[in-house]
Parts: structure tokens; C-alpha cells; sequence
């Protein structure tokens, strides 16, 4: 239900989900742990972040100095509903000088912080300032595109529903990220060209299980999971959420653990795969299908078509991500987009199976 709830939160473009501290705590930790100077002298950006409400915000604002930070710039979209009369501006909004020009247009905020203003090495979320940009802060836009080229590093949850525009808008900046989205979006042939190529991989602490996001007073609560926190701030639950990065951490370069094909035959603790007695091979494409990622076997040299959770544990020391186009053996299986075995071509013995990414060791 979870799934529904966020896909029609990207047809209706309501894509305020606030990330939690927490999630967002452990995995720069993960960076951090790696490199301690991940981000000394460098300008992060926050193009999706609301520096009102915002823990992305809140969090490198409080840790500014300790990290090391040469700038932090926080903004936010302000999309076209903000000027409907039944709008209701915060308080500090009201407050703002600029409020009477505002309700006449969109307008997103923007938050700048370049030195630790209080002197002490600890920031008053409090005492956060911030300004409203020219315009609506739509991060396609002009004057936050020249925010993005001024970055070194760029941080956020974007927007569910333009992720793909996202990914390519920072690509083509040529900036360091750290970003949240969906396990699924490496259908996208641009996500997948860019995992393929080791340009992107997944982050080191978000692996499986559902994510618990902040959403506006408005949002819908329907959906199992849904609910309102002790401190009365609404949530939804939303299941295959996953840190993208092209920022290097330990966890990928921890290679995994196999067994042969004949071990992994007979004590898998898989029935099904016990049952089957052999690794099944796809109709259509030259690649045995491997249904579990710890089902993975360390002697077989040919394609195998494993779950895409897989890279949650993908070690490129150790495997190769192929093009499933390259391995068709039926002249009448189309040519993807993207490289994945999927939809009715992912047959075996005619019987569709999910999706499955396709890799090959390396020797």
C-alpha cells in the first residue's frame, strides 16, 4: 500500500517527503568513517531542502565547523499552489518584508551559511536565517543552477518524481552527490549507464525495509503505515528507498561471500533453489538466473541475472555489471532502453520472472 501511496504522490507531484535525522546522521557517519575530510573546504548545496523545516539543513548547519565546511547553501521550491488564497505562509513568512510580494508570486527560500556565527562551534537552529530567491527555486532554473556550479558536493531528497532529471542536472554539473531515491530507478538507462560505467553506486546504509519521510499537512494519510508521530508531525512509510552516490565509502569495496554452484545447490537455504537441483538458464538471453543474491555461485565465469537489491552488496573489484542487450539469443527480444533482463522477456521456460540485473565475475 506504501507504493501506491508514493506513486500517486508522483502523479500528483507532491513530492515533500522530509528525510529523518537519523537516516541522514548514519549515512554521512559512513563517509566520514572512510574519509574524515570528506567535506572539509567545501561548498555543500541543499537544492531540495527547505531551510525552515529542512534536517538536511538543520543537520550540517549543527556540524558546520566540525566537518569543515567552507559553505553550506540550503533552498527550496515554491511551486504555484503557494499563491492560492487558502495558502497558509508560516510565521516567520508573514514576518518576512518581502510577504506582500510573495503572495503575488512563487517564490523559494534560500539559506546561507559560510562560518560559524556564534563563535562556539555549535550552531542555534534557532537563529537560521534565511532569504527568499528570486524565483520559485526550482532546481532547473537558472539561479539555482549557478548555486549548483558554485557547489563541490550536492546533497537532498529530490523530488520522487524527477529523479532521472535530477541525476542528469547534477551529472551535468559534474558534481560530487549524495542523494535519496528509488531502487527502482535503475531502469532509468541513464542511472543504469551510470552504475554500469562506476559512476554511481548505491550509499552504504539504506539496504532494505521501509523508510519512514516527514510529508505536509496536506498530504493524504491512506496508506497502511501512515500515521502522526509523538510530536504530531505526519509521516508516510515508503518501501525501496536507497542512498545514490558517486562519493567513495568502505562498504563497496567489501567483496561477498560465495559458495560453488554444487554448495550452493545443496545447502541453500532456499527450498526452491534446492528443489530445481541446477541454475535454470533465461529463454531469451545467454545468462543463467541466480534468484538470490546469496545464491550467487564463485565458479561460474558466464552472465548470471540477479535481483537489482544486489547492489546493495556490489563490489566492482569483484563483479562486472553487463548490458543485457549483448547477451540476446532470440532475434525477436527488442533492444532496452536499459540493460536489465526484464518484463516477458525475462521468461524461463515462458513463465516471466522480475527483474534481474545481469553481472559476470571478474577473473
Amino acid at each position: 500500500m506504501a507504493n501506491k501511496n508514493l506513486s500517486a504522490a508522483k502523479r500528483a507531484k507532491n513530492d515533500e517527503f522530509y528525510t529523518q535525522w537519523h537516516d541522514i546522521e548514519v549515512e554521512m557517519n559512513a563517509y566520514l568513517d572512510y574519509n574524515p575530510d570528506v567535506f572539509r573546504g567545501k561548498t555543500v548545496l541543499l537544492p531540495c531542502d527547505d531551510p525552515e523545516w529542512s534536517n538536511f539543513t538543520k543537520y550540517f548547519a549543527q556540524n558546520f565547523d566540525r566537518f569543515g565546511l567552507k559553505k553550506l547553501i540550503s533552498t527550496s521550491y515554491a511551486p504555484e499552489s503557494k499563491k492560492l488564497a487558502n495558502y497558509a505562509p508560516s510565521l516567520f513568512e508573514q514576518g518576512s518584508a518581502q510577504y506582500d510580494e510573495l503572495k503575488s508570486r512563487a517564490r523559494g527560500k534560500i539559506f546561507v551559511l559560510d562560518r560559524d556565527i556564534t563563535g562556539d562551534g555549535r550552531i542555534n537552529i534557532d537563529d537560521l536565517q534565511w532569504q527568499y530567491l528570486e524565483n520559485d527555486g526550482d532546481f532547473r532554473s537558472n539561479e539555482v543552477t549557478r548555486l549548483r556550479d558554485e557547489a563541490d558536493i550536492i546533497i537532498t531528497n529530490p523530488p520522487f518524481s524527477l529523479f532521472r532529471e535530477f541525476v542528469s542536472w547534477i551529472e551535468h554539473g559534474k558534481k560530487q552527490f549524495i542523494i535519496i531515491g528509488n531502487v527502482n530507478a535503475i531502469s532509468y538507462s541513464l542511472i543504469f549507464n551510470m552504475i554500469k560505467n562506476d559512476q554511481i553506486w548505491m550509499g552504504c546504509t539504506i539496504h532494505s525495509g521501509d523508510r519512514k519521510f516527514g510529508v505536509p499537512d496536506e498530504y493524504p494519510l491512506k496508506a497502511a503505515g501512515c500515521g502522526i508521530d509523538e510530536n504530531g508531525l505526519r509521516f508516510i512509510m515508503v518501501k525501496g528507498v536507497r542512498w545514490f552516490t558517486n562519493i567513495d565509502h568502505g562498504r563497496r569495496h567489501q567483496p561477498l561471500a560465495l559458495m560453488t554452484m554444487a554448495d550452493n545447490l545443496r545447502y541453500s537455504r532456499h527450498k526452491d533453489l534446492r528443489q530445481l537441483g541446477e541454475y535454470q538458464h533465461f529463454d531469451n538471453y545467454d545468462a543463467i538466473e541466480v534468484p538470490y543474491t546469496d545464491a550467487i555461485p564463485s565458479d561460474y565465469d558466464g552472465a548470471m541475472g540477479v535481483p537489482i537489491t544486489f547492489l546493495d552488496k556490489y563490489c566492482s573489484e569483484q563483479f562486472e555489471i553487463l548490458d543485457a542487450n549483448d547477451l540476446r539469443i532470440n532475434e525477436n527480444v527488442p533492444q532496452k532502453a536499459h540493460g536489465l533482463i526484464k518484463d516477458k522477456d525475462s521468461a524461463i521456460d515462458g513463465k516471466p520472472k522480475y527483474v534481474r540485473l545481469v553481472i559476470r565475475h571478474k577473473r
